[in-house]
C-alpha cells in the first residue's frame, strides 16, 4: 500500500474554480453519496463531524471546530482535520489541509449554483460580509462572471473596506437597501441568527445565494424573500430539516417542501425560466461536496 499523500496549500496554484464546479457537477452524476452528519453545540461554539460516501469516488470525514467566541479572544475561529478514503481498499489516501478543502468547497459550492441560476450577464455582485469566506466568493465569482464589478457590505464597515482595498472593480458600501438593488448577485456569508437581508429590497432578475447559516438557529434572509424566489439548494438532505434558513420558515409553513425545486443530484431543474425570476439557492454544505473537491485537489495535486 503507497503512503498517504499530504496535499499543502500550494496546490491551490494548480485549482481552477470553474474545474471545480464541472468537477462538482460529475460527483453529482454519480450514486447518491451516503452521508453522515453530526453537530455538538456549547453555548455558541459548534463541533461539526461529518462523513461521506460515494461509489466512484471514495469515502472522506471531515471535522471542524467553529468557535466564534475563540475569534473573538484573538484566537482562531474555525479550524479541523480533513482525511480523503480510498475506495478500493478503505486505505488512508491522502489528508488535505482543512482550510484549502473548505474554502474551495463553500465558493465552489456556491459558484455552481450562480453559474446554473444567475444571469449570465450579471455584472455586479454584492457581498453581505467580510470574513474568510467573502474573500473566497470574490475570487470564485471573479472567475466565473469574469469583469463582474463588487460591492462588499458588512456590520463592521472598516472589515469591508480592508476587504475591498487594493481590489480592481471592488469597493466597500455603507448602505445595504441600495446595494441590494444594484446588485444582479446579491452572496450573504455572515454568522448572523437573523435575517440581514430583506425581501422587500430584491428586484426581478436577481440571484441570492446563502452561506453563512449553518445552524437551526440561523438565518440570513427573511421570510418574504423565500416568497418572492425560486428555491433551491445544494442537498435536500443537509438543508431542509437541519438549516435555520429553510427549517425555520417550513416548520412555519411560510414555504413548502415542494418550493424547493431541486437540488444538485438534478442538475437538469436547475435554471431560470425567465429573465425576470428572481433565484434564490442555499448553500448548506456537506460532507458529500467536501469529498468531490478533495479529490479534486487531489487529482490536480498529482497531476
Amino acid at each position: 500500500m503507497s503512503a498517504p499523500v499530504f496535499i499543502p496549500r500550494e496546490v491551490e496554484d494548480r485549482l481552477s474554480w470553474v474545474a471545480l464546479t464541472e468537477a462538482l457537477a460529475a460527483g453529482h452524476a454519480l450514486p447518491r453519496a451516503e452521508i453522515g452528519d453530526t453537530f455538538l453545540y456549547r453555548e455558541g461554539d459548534t463541533l461539526l463531524s461529518r462523513a461521506a460516501w460515494i461509489t466512484g469516488l471514495g469515502a472522506a470525514v471531515k471535522t471542524a471546530m467553529v468557535l466564534p467566541a475563540g475569534a473573538r479572544r484573538g484566537e482562531g475561529r474555525l479550524d479541523g482535520a480533513m482525511c480523503l478514503l480510498s475506495e478500493e481498499t478503505g486505505g488512508l489516501d491522502a489528508v488535505v489541509d482543512f482550510r484549502l478543502v473548505t474554502k474551495w468547497k463553500t465558493a465552489g459550492d456556491s459558484l455552481l449554483g450562480a453559474l446554473r441560476l444567475a444571469r449570465p450577464e450579471s455584472a455586479r455582485v454584492l457581498i453581505v460580509g467580510a470574513g474568510t469566506v467573502a474573500r473566497s466568493l470574490l475570487e470564485a465569482y471573479g472567475a466565473g462572471f469574469p469583469g463582474a464589478e463588487f460591492e462588499i457590505w458588512n456590520r463592521t464597515p472598516s472589515a469591508a473596506e480592508r476587504l475591498a482595498a487594493g481590489r480592481r472593480r471592488t469597493r466597500a458600501i455603507g448602505d445595504l437597501e441600495s446595494a441590494v438593488a444594484r446588485a444582479d448577485i446579491v452572496a450573504c456569508a455572515t454568522m448572523s441568527a437573523s435575517p440581514v437581508l430583506r425581501g422587500e429590497w430584491l428586484r426581478p432578475g436577481q440571484h441570492v445565494d446563502l452561506i453563512g447559516a449553518y445552524r437551526p438557529d440561523m438565518r440570513e434572509a427573511d421570510d418574504t424573500a423565500l416568497r418572492r424566489a425560486r428555491i433551491f439548494v445544494d442537498s435536500t438532505a443537509t438543508t431542509l430539516d437541519h438549516i435555520g434558513e429553510l427549517k425555520d420558515p417550513l416548520a412555519r409553513g411560510v414555504i413548502g417542501r415542494n418550493d424547493v425545486i431541486a437540488d444538485f443530484y438534478d442538475l437538469d431543474r436547475f435554471g431560470r425560466r425567465s429573465a425576470e425570476d428572481i433565484t434564490l439557492f442555499k448553500n448548506g454544505g456537506g460532507a458529500h461536496l467536501d469529498l468531490m473537491t478533495a479529490r479534486y485537489i487531489l487529482s490536480a495535486w498529482q497531476g
